[in-house]
């Protein structure tokens, strides 16, 4: 009876809270289910009870509370015995037991609540933080590290969350020390890449850092100090292990020439500098860092006892300069390199090998390419007319035979070589050496008129001929020449391209004494597209390009004393532009517009009026010609780049086949695909085949 008066007082409180908006709540072993219920009546939330949640509770308050208050005073009577209230979704509550709520999901505010929060960790390892915060949480409360994201997960209620958290950022401070460990004998960089393997291949990591100062040759780590002081120890173990090292060292070039690098050592210890082309192979048996090849002998310029060292010529290294013949223990370095393995020899103490192998190192990088495309652009049009009359008048006797006649150097054919015939033939006869030599050259001229011809001739009486030829010629030329050289070449290195002949060119002509063995020297020289360029990559992709660009081509022959010379056409740029990475520059050009106009004429007859136009010859010729060269260059950083446009280029060919020979699979696939064994370049990679299907069981 007294219960049941209990929970009526306390039902009679809670209806009148929604009114009075405060509760005094005085509850003793009351139902926990029935206490969550009218909770809900009070606040109007919604819970989720657990099946799991069952007991009594007891709950006195000296005051009234607002429904905040009894909320919260709720919360802390569920935690005080054994349960939880986590949010849900909807804005709803789920009570439930404290054993797993850990696992469950939970966003919200309020110190009973039970919470989940992540706490990132900047300079602590979260493995060390976890045993540090383990014991801090509450019993039911989980907390674990995740490595990969170096933080610390914490679910707990959120009074001891928040405790937890702060706890875990005054645990997280920055207390690594930096230290610099300088090296005398070793190499910085070379120490570096073996602890970092070292510690790569560790199974816990590295809880310190380090790098390389190449400058100065020494070590910066940081880390904690006592870990940084074990360090230290075993760098100078390590730096003092190559004080006795070897006094010579291979050095396996990747990308540069070892023929070309060897003079640039050579010079900075002093060493006398040998041709790039005569590097000091290490295939010749000759004086060496060891001594004479022949024992027995001294090598050319060694020292004997009776003939003092010369002295060591001071090189851009310090003390090792090059002595002949000294030996490597007296401060001696000698550089070599062995062709078969693109390899470098130094010879040299510890210290000067580490300074070269810096040199080296820096050197040795892979150089980037550039790709050179030019277009050479020419359009020319060149328009001729010509209109000329000539005649001829000539006796036929054999005594003194007058003639007259007009030849013009713009009209065809050559009537005074014509007249000639006809007057030698009269004269010497048909079969006379003369008369052969003449009439074949009338012949010639004949036959090499162009343009329209019309002319008249017969007999005047029995001792006299004559005739008249007009010749009218009309020609229209246009042309348009378009050409695209391009060449690939390294960084900094010279390339050059030439699409065209190689042409003999008579230089001379002379007779032996006898004049019976005569002989002629010839030249010959490149005719057609020629690109030669040196491409050097600048900071910020800009590109600077010298260059010489040559189009040439032969225009005609001309015979001067029974000898053929040639007349070219020649078209050539030599500059030196830059270039931003994939732009196109006009190098140059020429627009040119000639004219030309020729009237030759007979004095006085070719001034009549009308009839003067047969005592003359008239000729005109226009050329009209545009030029223009532009030039591209392109970067090519990598097997990425290189593949693209190699692609592209395969393709635009490959089209072009593909129209001629009419078919999608063209000979250059098949060339491709069969004889190099190759994918095709540009083409899309193949699909996948679908994977077999299964039988049927």
């Amino acid at each position: 009876m007294k219960r049941r008066w209990q929970t009526l007082v306390m039902a009679a409180a809670l209806l009148a809270g929604p009114l009075l908006a405060q509760t005094t709540v005085n509850l003793r072993d009351a139902d926990v289910r029935a206490f969550i219920q009218d909770v809900a009546r009070a606040t109007g939330r919604s819970f989720i009870i657990d099946p799991r949640v069952q007991g009594k509770v007891t709950v006195v308050s000296d005051r009234p509370l607002d429904q905040a208050g009894y909320f919260e005073l709720f919360l802390s009577t569920l935690r005080a015995n054994g349960l939880v209230v986590t949010p849900a979704a909807g804005g709803a509550f789920r009570v439930a037991p404290l054993d797993g709520a850990a696992t469950q999901p939970s966003a919200g505010q309020g110190r009973d609540r039970f919470e989940t929060r992540v706490v990132p960790l900047n300079y602590i390892d979260a493995a060390s933080a976890l045993e540090s915060l383990r014991p801090l949480v509450s019993r039911e409360g989980q907390v674990t590290a995740n490595r990969s994201g170096n933080a610390v997960i914490v679910a707990d209620f959120a009074d001891n969350v928040a405790r937890v958290t702060q706890l875990a950022r005054q645990l997280d401070q920055d207390r690594a020390a930096v230290r610099v460990v300088a090296l005398k004998h070793a190499g910085a960089r070379e120490i570096a890449t073996s602890l970092s393997q070292v510690a790569q291949g560790a199974a816990e990591g590295r809880g310190w850092q380090l790098a390389p100062v190449d400058a100065s040759n020494s070590l910066v780590l940081r880390g904690d100090p006592a870990t940084l002081t074990k360090l230290a120890r075993t760098i100078a173990d390590l730096d003092q292990a190559a004080a006795a090292g070897s006094d010579v060292r291979v050095i396996f070039l990747n990308h540069a020439d070892a023929e070309k690098l060897v003079p640039v050592l050579q010079q900075l210890v002093g060493q006398p500098v040998s041709p790039a082309s005569q590097a000091a192979p290490l295939t010749q048996p000759t004086q060496s860092a060891f001594g004479n090849a022949n024992a027995g002998q001294p090598a050319q310029g060694q020292a004997t006892a009776a003939q003092p060292l010369p002295a060591a010529p001071q090189g851009a290294l310090g003390t090792s300069g090059f002595v002949p013949g000294a030996s490597i223990g007296r401060g001696q370095a000698v550089i070599a390199r062995y062709e078969g393995a693109n390899a470098i020899v130094i010879a040299a103490p510890a210290d000067v090998q580490r300074r070269l192998g810096e040199v080296v190192r820096q050197l040795d990088v892979r150089r980037e390419q550039v790709l050179v495309e030019a277009v050479i652009v020419e359009i020319s049009d060149v328009a001729a007319q010509r209109l000329g009359v000539q005649f001829l008048l000539s006796g036929t006797g054999n005594s003194n035979i007058p003639f007259s006649v007009t030849n013009y150097s713009n009209a065809a054919p050559n009537l005074l070589a014509v007249a000639g015939a006809i007057v030698a033939e009269n004269r010497y006869g048909q079969d006379n050496a003369t008369t052969v030599q003449l009439r074949n050259a009338a012949v010639n001229s004949l036959l090499n008129a162009n343009g329209g011809q019309f002319g008249f001739g017969g007999n005047l009486g029995s001792n006299a001929v004559f005739g008249f030829v007009v010749n009218a010629v009309k020609a229209d030329t246009a042309s348009n020449v378009l050409s695209t050289p391009s060449v690939v070449t390294l960084d900094n290195a010279q390339a050059r391209i030439l699409v065209g002949q190689n042409v003999p060119i008579a230089t001379g002509q002379a007779l032996s004494n006898n004049f019976d063995n005569a002989f002629r020297t010839v030249q010959r020289q490149d005719i057609g597209i020629q690109l030669d360029v040196r491409p050097q990559i600048n900071a910020g992709g800009t590109i600077k390009l010298s260059l010489r660009q040559e189009v040439s081509s032969i225009a005609q022959a001309v015979v001067t004393q029974n000898v053929p010379d040639l007349i070219f056409n020649k078209r050539e740029i030599s500059t030196t532009v830059t270039v931003d990475d994939g732009q196109i520059i006009a190098l140059g050009g020429l627009i040119d517009e000639n004219e030309r106009r020729a009237i030759e004429k007979v004095p006085l007859l070719g001034d009549i009026p009308l009839l003067g136009n047969l005592f003359r010859s008239k000729s005109r010729n226009r050329t009209k010609t545009n030029l223009m060269v532009f030039i591209r260059p392109t970067i090519i950083k990598g097997a990425d780049d290189a593949a693209r446009l190699t692609g592209e280029r395969y393709q635009y060919v490959r089209a072009e086949q593909a129209i001629r020979e009419g078919t999608a699979d063209t000979s250059l696939d098949a060339l491709v695909r069969d004889y190099l064994k190759a994918p095709i370049p540009g083409a899309p990679p193949p699909a996948e085949a679908p994977p077999p299907a299964e039988p049927p069981k």
